[in-house]
Formats: C-alpha cells, structure tokens, sequence
C-alpha cells in the first residue's frame, strides 16, 4: 500500500518520464509497469527513479524496424505486417507425455522480413487466427533460426490502426529481398548452373546441394538448392525463364542468396525476362577490386588440371577478353573451366577477383563465386560512359580487331595482313593448342604450325597469311 500511495503522489514525475520516452506503450502501461517496479525493490526507489529504470528497459526492447533486431537481443517490441502463415506442426518434448506445438509466420515491414515462431495454444491460434495483411504488435525474444533471426513470440495483438507499406503475395525482384525473407516467388533469367555436390550432416545422413544463377532486369542473384531440388540444375539450360518458388533468402560470405528446400521448387516459366549485365572497363581495373566484366574473347587455352596440397585434382583454363577499352587474362577455375568458351564468343563475367598476373599484367580470377554468362545482346550501356561489350561491338579499338564484323571468325587476325603477305608476328603464347595463338598486347595472331610451344612463353613466328591465319615455316 506504501508503494502505491507514492506513487499517486508522484504521478506527475512519471508523466514527465513517460513524455520522454520514445517508445509504443500507452501511458496505463507505464504506469503499471512503474508500479510493479516499485514492489519489486521494496520501497528502495522512488516513483521516479523507478519511472526511469522501466523507461530504460521499454527502450532498450523497442526496435525502429524488423531489421535491427538481433539475436543478442533479450527481448523485442516491434510492428510488422503477415506476409505468410505456416502450418501448424507438432514435436515430442522430452520427458513429456503431451507433444509440443509450432507455427511460424512470415512478418515484415519496410526494413525486412522477420520469421516469427508461435508455441503450443499461441501456435494453434496464430494458424486459425492470422491472416495475410494484418499488423501485428510483437514482443518475443530473438533467437539464431535456420533461416537467419527468428522471433520466439511472448505476446502479440493486431493493431488494426497502423499501416505497414509492405507488398503481400507479389512476385519479388532480385533488389528487393532482404535476410530473412521467405515464401519468395522470383522469376529470373537462368544465367549458369552447377554440378550436384554431396556431404555427410551430422546425423549420418547424405545431403545433396548445388547451384544456379538468376538474373533479372534488377541484378543478379545466386540460388541454392537442397537435396531433390538439387538435381533441377542439371535438368534447366542456361537461358531459359524459371520461377522459385517459396524460396528463403540467407546470407553468406556478406551477400545475400536464395535457398530452395523440400518445399520449394524451380520450373521453366513461359515468356522472356530482361538481363543486361553492367560491367567495369577493364583499363579502369585495380587489384583487390571485385567486379563484373564483359566483353568478346579473343583466345582461349586449353584447359589444365593441377593437384592442390590436398591430393585433390583441381582444373583452370585462361581466356582473353576484351573491350573497348582493352584486354585482360580470365583465369577460369573449378567449374568455370568446363564453360564453352571460344574466340568470337561475347561473354560477362560476375564477381571476379582482380589480382596480379603473369608479367605483373592484371588478371580477372573466376572462382566458385563468380559468373560466366554467354550473351545474346549487348550490355548495358554505362550513363557515366563507362565502356562495355556494345561499345567494343561498334567499332574496332586501337591496334584491335573489328569484334562485330569478324565475330571471331579469323581468330583475331588483323585485317590489315593481305593474303599471301609473308609477315614476322612476335607475342606470347595464350593458346598452345591447334591453332597456336600468339598476343603481342595489342592484337592476336592465329598460326599453323608443329613447333612444340607453351603457354606464356614469348616466340616468334615467321610465314605467310592463308585464310586468314599465319602459316608459319619458322618459329623461334
């Protein structure tokens, strides 16, 4: 009773408190929560005192939005809209003779999408309750899930007042989806695909995985797909339009990707979806950079194997691309060495590592990261004049072959050589199969010839020009 008669004698301090207070709780929910305070330090703070400490707390729960909760977190407050409501699941708990209850619902709003799970009777009504579109106003505990930060719930109402802008049930763009998201529909241009890999999960069982990658007129996405969904990437052909469906974005290495599981799935769609790829100049690339290339290839090896410090064989194999603005060696590893690729061949690669390379001339290296797109149209054109594949298509660069009328059909021999003109053309070997194919760094020469000669080495060869490429009698 001593507590609560301070407190009406302070009533005014606690107003004063809660007007500061930037949090969503009523006035009576403060007041009530200051009350209980006071009982539980037995009298050993005052209402205001105590005003400040529940204020201190309603903060440190009360987030902005859906993507500043945290795992760390003890508890959060927050509004979100249903995007999706699971079914209702049941588990045994152990030591208990009644099975446990679990729903998770899909809540967003305009900073991300958050997986919020209801347990026992919470669980039974979230699913007969909910629907999609409603605002609800959550406080739950944060907690690591499967699919990223997920919301053990405590309490929750619908707030039938306040709007979310959040679209419910659309189709997703690649720029659009945030950590956390799942039930995402996405249709995408399919730009590459990988093998199937296997591994062994910790309860002795074999997983399956692999890979594709989706573009759409909004960017570039990696997709994951688990066990029976893994297959789908040997059974799609790059090109084609597919559409994920009920997909869940995660996060690796710090970019965000999609994962296909058991209930999702990845089928042909019927029509056509934009993709132009952006890419750097490459006279404008530094080492460390990360970024995305496009151009035509000029020469490309034969591809090698290698063993790594594991005993595992590991394969790479070098193109030359160019574009308008010069060339650069594209080292394919893994994968990427299987792509086929040839002279003529208009080409972007995603994510490339820029580093060091033979004769301290930068390479472009494509890892397991990386994408290898084939183009049938040209690449965007940069509004800041930065020079792509269409700028290198119109016209012939300096000391370069003309890439739009010959499209690789002579190898890279220039057209000032006249047929029957013997000539002497000195450059590195980049090629080392039939034809050889020399670079001098301003152009490429295709030769006929049974000289036994390797990769990077700098020779000299001596003939004459025959449809379109140097028979050569000599090479040094």
């Amino acid at each position: 009773m001593r507590g609560l008669a301070m407190l009406e004698g302070d009533m005014s301090d606690i107003e004063g408190v809660y007007e500061d207070l930037d949090a969503d709780v009523s006035l009576e929910e403060f007041r009530e929560a200051v009350e209980a305070k006071v009982e539980q330090m037995g009298g050993l703070a005052d209402a205001e005192t105590a005003a400040m400490l529940v204020a201190h707390e309603v903060g440190e729960s009360e987030v902005s939005g859906v993507a500043d909760i945290e795992p760390g977190m003890e508890e959060a407050k927050f509004l979100a809209k249903v995007v999706d409501v699971g079914e209702l699941r049941t588990f045994e708990r152990d030591g208990e003779d009644e099975d446990g209850r679990v729903a998770n619902v899909e809540v967003a709003d305009e900073t991300g999408a958050i997986r919020a799970a209801f347990w026992d009777e919470h669980a039974v009504a979230a699913v007969e309750e909910l629907e999609e579109g409603q605002v609800l106003r959550i406080k739950g505990r944060p907690k690591d899930g499967f699919s990223g930060v997920e919301v053990s719930v405590d309490e929750v109402e619908i707030d039938e007042d306040a709007e979310i802008d959040v679209q419910v049930g659309d189709t997703h763009r690649i720029e659009e989806l945030t950590l956390g998201l799942s039930n995402v529909n996405l249709v995408g241009k399919l730009l590459e695909t990988g093998s199937v890999r296997t591994f062994d999960r910790d309860d002795g069982s074999e997983g399956r995985v692999s890979n594709l990658t989706l573009g759409d007129p909004t960017g570039r996405l990696r997709v994951t797909l688990w066990d029976e969904q893994a297959d789908r990437a040997a059974e799609l052909e790059p090109g084609t339009a597919v559409e994920v469906v009920d997909g869940y974005v995660r996060e690796r290495d710090g970019d965000i990707e999609l994962h296909v599981g058991e209930r999702g799935a990845v089928e042909e769609t019927d029509g056509d979806v934009e993709y132009v790829p952006r890419s750097e100049p490459i006279e404008s690339l530094e080492i460390g950079q990360t970024v995305d290339v496009a151009g035509v290839v000029r020469s490309a090896d034969p591809k090698r194997t290698f063993d790594r410090d594991d005993g595992s064989e590991g394969q790479v194999r070098n193109v030359r691309l160019q574009d308008a603005t010069g060339d650069i060696r594209v080292a394919l590893w893994g994968e990427k060495a299987d792509v086929d690729l040839g002279p003529g061949d208009e080409v972007a690669f995603g994510d490339v590592e820029i580093q060091e390379g033979w004769r301290d001339d930068l390479e472009a290296s494509a890892g397991w990261r990386s994408t290898v797109t084939v183009l049938d149209g040209e690449v965007e054109d940069d509004p800041e004049g930065e020079a792509g594949l269409a700028a290198f298509a119109g016209g012939t660069d300096a000391g370069g072959t003309d890439g739009a009328e010959n499209g690789g059909a002579d190898d890279g021999v220039d057209d000032g050589h006249a047929e029957g003109e013997r000539i002497e053309f000195t450059g590195v070997v980049v090629q080392a199969g039939d034809p050889v194919v020399l670079d001098d760094g301003k152009e490429t020469m295709s030769v006929e010839t049974g000289a036994d000669v390797g990769l990077g080495e700098e020779v000299t060869a001596r003939g004459v020009v025959r449809d379109g490429r140097l028979d050569a009698d000599d090479v040094l």
